[in-house]
């Protein structure tokens, strides 16, 4: 019975109509100094937005963008400000994790509260350590290199407790899940790859249970990108002809796949606490453009004036916060900017 329902789930979805954007507010940006391109990350509720952007020489710095357009940059001091900062990852409180790397290119974890004060975060003994995620309390997730240069996963309490962990079964070591894969109630979602290389889906549960799935028709691996406070992961799957499509998991385990009518692919991003869905899609041409899908699986297509058209190019949001305001990356053919759109 179940698993008709999941077969179900499957064929609603396949139906879900796109509407084209109507009232909608769309402001681009790009950090002064920004030459090499500007990439938000995160989005919160009150719309402050992180990211990072590359100077002339290729060299990553991070950012915060306030809801009146300000923006300030910053890298993590001491390290010589020869190598790069990147936020990763911000919580409704204003505190960003991410990694940056010092003079002899050793890449660290890092705290910033809403105060501009730093926090180094290395797992202990590690040679290195990402910061890929915070949650609402605090707590946040990444990983690690050990002195064997073997990479494991990591749980970090709001004190800076590290707790270590590996998902049974992996073959490439503790592959990292990005901005908003921690949930408030210490839920995390990542991918793990098999002995035969192919990627999957997993849950750990506060308790350090591990739960991994595929949803069906994943014959070539899934992948997650995002869980919120309900519980419901969103992420892609591989069908048998290698085309992506987009999938939601209720904390209950139950499926439903989507796509974005027409599209080639379809790549979810992230997702909010009401269940609204932003990501994007690529057309038979590969040119990228954003999408919002809501509670109910009606689906509203956009792009922001002055993307690309050529492959490659176009419009990728990779935030959205509780009210349904998604930031993100638009390219052209030259560089890689930031935008808002809010309803």
């Amino acid at each position: 019975m179940k698993r008709l329902l999941l077969l179900f789930a499957l064929l609603v979805a396949a139906v879900a109509i796109t509407i084209p954007a109507s009232a909608q507010t769309i402001t681009t940006f790009d950090v002064p100094g920004d030459v090499g391109g500007t990439y938000p990350n995160m989005i919160i509720d009150t719309g402050e937005i992180s990211g990072f952007y590359l100077d002339a020489d290729g060299i990553s710095h991070a950012f915060v963008r306030a809801r009146d357009g300000s923006i300030a940059t910053f890298d993590v001091p001491g390290w010589g400000g020869s190598i790069g900062t990147q936020a990763i990852s911000m919580n409704d409180s204003g505190t960003i994790v991410g990694a940056y790397s010092d003079a002899t290119d050793h890449v660290h974890g890092f705290v910033r509260d809403r105060h501009g004060r730093f926090t180094t975060a290395d797992f202990p003994g590690s040679i290195r350590t990402l910061l890929t995620s915070i949650n609402a309390e605090g707590e946040s997730v990444g990983t690690y290199r050990d002195a064997s240069n073997v990479r494991h996963k990591f749980v970090r309490s709001s004190k800076g407790k590290f707790t270590s962990y590996d998902v049974p079964g992996e073959s490439i070591p503790s592959q990292a899940c990005y901005d908003t894969c921690l949930n408030a109630w210490g839920e995390e979602t990542a991918p793990v790859v098999d002995a035969d290389g192919i990627t999957h889906s997993f849950l750990r549960e506060p308790s350090g249970r591990i739960v991994q799935f595929d949803p069906p028709g994943a014959v070539n691996g899934s992948s997650p990108y995002s869980i919120n406070a309900e519980g419901v992961i969103i992420g892609i799957f591989i069908d048998g002809v290698s085309n992506e499509h987009g999938y939601s998991r209720s904390r209950d385990g139950f499926f439903t796949a989507f796509d974005v009518p027409g599209a080639a692919g379809t790549e979810p991003a992230t997702n909010n606490a009401f269940g609204e869905i932003t990501g994007d899609y690529f057309d038979p041409s590969n040119v990228y453009h954003g999408f919002l899908r809501n509670r109910r699986g009606s689906i509203t297509t956009f792009d922001i004036p002055g993307a690309g058209t050529d492959p490659g190019e176009g419009t990728i949001p990779t935030g959205m916060n509780d009210v349904g305001t998604v930031s993100g990356i638009y390219c052209d053919a030259v560089t890689c900017h930031g935008f808002v759109r809010q309803r």
